[in-house]
């Protein structure tokens, strides 16, 4: 059954002092996923999940196994075996060649210094690379060049049909650790603190070739670089950025396509930064506590999962416009933003949180008056004082994130999550475990359409509806509130009857 957070909820592991994340009864109006299913297969932790189309997924980690699943029903399709040690990175690669009519394939590197092409329909291993000399920690598809790249003490670019194009020297004994695709054939990866820029460049000797070239190192991080999101961003007309975080708290947004640094954030921690969240005594702050382990954004925004905490950074304004800084009692290792104002986070406390993003109701103060032409209503002065007024509203406009729903189903670390719109959301956990969240009303309204047709097909449905009709004669008011337990209940007596 489901299990909701109720009164204090969970206490972080170690510490004996009261909670101060933020916590919600039992009745969540808001949160939709009353319902859940358990998926049971993997036998170690489950790092990733990775959507394969609109109703599959392929779930992997530390047991070397893929799985492929059913969103909808989590019927298990296939378990593919060929790896020997954990998977490390895993990446969708979907068919441009119009002959190859809706195959998709998929990316697994893994610790055996291996990566293997599956194909998803079938549930066979197409190919197996293994001339790598480190472990691939990171895979990205350049879907518009129909290649793919690895990432471990270089960087490979590859065909489909798995063929080495090319490949950078020797980086570092440490390893890429993200890659992410910018424009004009460039991509970025991260190499310790050093953000590298490499561009693919077409081969001179008319084959269908690639060369990779290094053109651009940038140094402003102080710590390791954790994690790299692209952005779309187009209230600045076409222009895209990138955006990366550091394991001391580091934001820096770059420019995608002069790859300059256009502003940074390094006080999410600073109580003195955002005045309106309440200061947390504290005689010394932990790396973890201020790491950057993951980025999303929207067209607007970046959502930074920063220590326990989530943070807003709003893109044109150049600041955070809101956060939580305990939304968990530990690390969120991951966030999303989902299509509508919400957010959800999940964390090493086993929870998983949903939030909406609402607007803070602030007033603010009237402009001085500039003197007697601003009296009068006329001039220059009056248009200056009318542009203060307004920069000084946009700049007052907050956020704040309200906590709607808390699932808690996982009895240990939550590693990533899905959404999968209507037909839920699918977590995976260091428990071995995936839990597809689903909307309780939605499928109950599945199950009693299902049961109608079944019922129509048997011709006893005539049977459903006069007892129906004699129900609703007799009910009173108590029984309103049960009558469609009842019609169900009614309806699977009759299936069943000879």
């Amino acid at each position: 059954m489901l299990r909701w957070l109720i009164g204090g909820g969970r206490e972080p592991q170690g510490l004996a002092e009261k909670s101060s994340v933020q916590t919600i009864g039992e009745e969540q109006i808001q949160n939709p996923y009353t319902e859940l299913l358990v998926l049971k297969g993997h036998q170690d932790i489950v790092r990733f999940l990775v959507q394969v189309d609109d109703c599959r997924f392929a779930s992997a980690g530390d047991d070397g196994v893929i799985f492929l699943w059913n969103v909808q029903t989590g019927e298990k399709l296939f378990e593919l075996h060929g790896h020997t040690h954990k998977i490390t990175a895993i990446a969708p690669f979907s068919s441009s060649d119009a002959s190859e009519e809706n195959k998709h394939l998929i990316l697994t590197a893994s610790a055996d210094r291996t990566v293997i092409v599956w194909d998803c329909t079938s549930g066979t291993q197409v190919q197996k690379v293994s001339c790598f000399h480190s472990t691939v920690k990171c895979l990205t598809v350049l879907q518009r060049l129909d290649v793919w790249l690895s990432g471990g003490n270089d960087v490979c670019v590859w065909n489909r049909k798995l063929d080495l194009l090319c490949k950078t020297s020797h980086l570092t004994d440490a390893g890429i650790s993200a890659l992410v695709e910018l424009p004009k054939n460039c991509v970025a990866a991260a190499v310790g603190k050093e953000l590298i820029i490499f561009r693919l460049t077409a081969s001179n000797d008319g084959s269908e070739g690639w060369n990779i070239v290094e053109v651009k190192r940038l140094v402003d991080h102080q710590d390791n670089i954790l994690s790299l999101v692209s952005v779309n961003v187009f209230f600045l007309l076409l222009d895209v950025t990138f955006v990366t975080g550091s394991h001391v708290g580091e934001l820096i947004v770059w420019d995608a396509l002069d790859w300059t640094k256009q502003a940074s954030e390094c006080n999410f921690w600073d109580s003195s930064v955002h005045p309106d969240v309440q200061p947390e005594i504290k005689l010394s702050q932990s790396p973890n506590e201020t790491s950057v382990q993951h980025l999303t954004s929207d067209e607007e925004c970046v959502f930074a999962a920063v220590g326990k905490g989530i943070y807003v950074y709003n893109l044109q304004m150049k600041r955070v416009i809101a956060c939580q800084r305990t939304a968990h009692d530990s690390s969120v290792l991951h966030i999303e933003k989902l299509p509508n104002r919400q957010v959800i986070s999940c964390s090493e406390d086993g929870s998983v949180r949903i939030w909406e993003l609402r607007e803070k109701q602030q007033l603010t103060a009237e402009p001085a008056s500039t003197g007697f032409f601003n009296m009068w209503g006329f001039g220059r002065a009056s248009k200056q004082a009318n542009q203060a007024a307004k920069k000084m509203q946009e700049n007052t406009l907050m956020y704040f994130l309200e906590l709607v729903g808390d699932l808690i189903g996982h009895s240990s670390a939550v590693q990533m999550f899905l959404y999968f719109g209507e037909l839920g959301l699918a977590t995976c956990s260091a428990d071995h475990l995936i839990i597809l969240w689903k909307d309780g009303e939605r499928e109950s309204r599945l199950r009693s359409l299902t049961l109608f047709q079944k019922l129509a097909q048997n011709g006893k449905l005539h049977l459903l509806v006069a007892q129906i009709y004699v129900f609703k004669k007799t009910q009173n008011q108590s029984q309103k509130k049960q009558s469609s337990n009842r019609t169900f209940a009614c309806a699977v007596t009759i299936l069943h009857q000879g």
